[in-house]
């Protein structure tokens, strides 16, 4: 008998037939004889429709109270999942993230779990109780409650999973596992069975959605497997860990979108300090220290936040594209790769990258191009395409 931590995300709750739906998926595990913790997102758009709600009072919430409000949307799915599983004969008991109890410092709308307290839920697992737990929010030393930013959920489930010593923490999603490119993107795309955590955790980094990257960060950090599995169809998903070898240099191409080219009026050093300082994450091309005007890259999701700090000193230029390719000794792909680009007419604006990711700036209208060739004639073209069971750190 194994402890599985399995995490549910919006989609999956998004009605009570999908509810309903992962009750019955809950149990077959519980049937193999697992103790069962199932942690649970809002039900689909509940936050952004609580996020609305105090919009309308406030255009920047007091943070403190935004996360009161924000976390209700795990109390309604936890406790009609406890429903579900009670109606069908099985013990289920909810817990918020207070009654477990999850840690967490004090940086509201995006805080950090420190520790997870064990004794509640290894009581009532022991009690053959399948416990349900609230995801995205957590407690600070002070007893407010805080939310972990968004996709916060996964990493409840995987620093549950760590407390416990779980042999599986499981991310049930959207689709079936974690794939070399955007299926919706390109139909050539091949789901990866296993793949390594440094690999996973580029690509969570450079724009891949199927899992958050804080929560493959920590999962890597107290060496937590995770496994990806889809809530609506039966297969064994993608199991990302260290125990495994690789046998293709270029294993994903990976992709952030509506990023936004901005001009500001400070030099690099001191710009990179204001980032820094105000939590902001960007892609500074400035190389030289001592110019009055550096030129940065920043997700459109951040640009509001951006203007609160420099507005007076910065000019939105236009939309770019990072495109971002990962694998063993990538730089060394370079030159071919900005060959392909360019006799499709793509321009690389620039590029930056290590060992295993290299990301390269390109027009944000030649997106679905770029990543369909480049996954074409690097991925794909490969020997090893079509056997992706061994993708990893060799």
């Amino acid at each position: 008998m194994a402890l599985l931590v399995q995490k549910f995300g919006g989609t999956s709750v998004g009605s009570i037939e999908r509810i309903e739906a992962v009750a019955e998926r809950v149990i077959k595990a519980r049937q193999c004889g697992h103790q069962v913790v199932v942690v649970l997102s809002a039900m689909a758009g509940e936050t952004n429709r609580l996020l609305g709600l105090a919009k309308q009072i406030d255009a920047i919430p007091t943070p403190r109270e935004l996360d009161v409000l924000l976390a209700a949307g795990e109390q309604v799915s936890i406790a009609l999942l406890a429903m579900a599983l009670n109606k069908r004969g099985y013990s289920a008991t909810s817990l918020t993230a207070d009654q477990v109890v999850i840690h967490t410092d004090s940086n509201f709308n995006n805080a950090t779990i420190h520790e997870v307290e064990t004794q509640n839920m290894t009581t009532l697992l022991g009690q053959d109780n399948i416990v349900v737990v609230a995801g995205f929010q957590g407690r600070d030393i002070d007893g407010n409650i805080t939310t972990l930013g968004r996709g916060g959920s996964d990493t409840t489930a995987v620093a549950i999973a760590s407390a416990l010593n779980a042999a599986e923490c499981q991310i049930f999603t959207d689709v079936d596992g974690v794939y070399s490119t955007d299926p919706r993107l390109v139909p050539s795309a091949a789901r990866l069975d296993v793949i390594h955590f440094d690999y996973m955790t580029c690509m969570a980094r450079l724009g891949a959605k199927v899992l958050q990257l804080q929560s493959v960060e920590y999962a890597c950090q107290h060496r937590v497997p995770l496994r990806v599995l889809s809530s609506f169809e039966e297969g064994q998903g993608t199991l990302v860990n260290f125990d495994v070898m690789s046998n293709q240099n270029i294993i994903g191409v990976a992709l952030q979108r509506q990023q936004v080219l901005v001009n500001i009026t400070l030099p690099a050093t001191v710009l990179n300090e204001q980032l820094d300082l105000y939590g902001l994450t960007a892609w500074n091309l400035s190389t030289n220290s001592s110019d009055d005007i550096s030129q940065i890259v920043i997700s459109n999701d951040d640009l509001a936040r951006l203007r609160l700090v420099f507005d007076s000193k910065m000019r939105h230029i236009g939309m770019v594209s990072i495109l971002s390719l990962i694998g063993k000794d990538i730089q060394q792909h370079l030159g071919p790769i900005q060959m392909v680009l360019q006799e499709a007419g793509i321009t690389v604006h620039t590029y930056q990258g290590d060992k295993k990711c290299l990301s390269l700036l390109i027009n944000d209208d030649d997106h679905l191009t770029a990543v369909d060739l480049i996954h074409e004639k690097f991925v794909v073209d490969n020997p090893c395409f079509g056997n992706l069971s061994h993708l990893a750190v060799s």
